[in-house]
């Protein structure tokens, strides 16, 4: 089944918008790990508990961010061959 103009449109919209936002997700962990430990090591040990979190939701993020990226490509694909 073929999509609209609209439709891709549409889908276009939600896409980018879901970009932007893990663009800013990416970007608020990316100023978490530049914050650095802490002098008291009990807080350090927490820390970098933390930092092991981070990295797996900074890969998982990435990973959809390509995954967005690339249906963004497709659908400006489609919609230059539609135009």
């Amino acid at each position: 089944m073929t999509q609209t103009t609209q439709q891709l449109q549409q889908k276009k919209k939600e896409l980018t918008e879901k970009r932007e936002q893990l663009l800013q997700r990416l970007d608020a962990i990316k100023k978490d790990f530049a914050n650095g430990l802490p002098a008291d090591f009990e807080e350090q040990a927490v820390q970098l508990e933390n930092a092991d979190v981070l990295a797996e939701i900074s890969r998982v993020t990435n990973d959809e961010l390509q995954k967005v990226t690339q249906a963004l490509e497709r659908i400006n694909q489609e919609l230059a061959r539609k135009s």
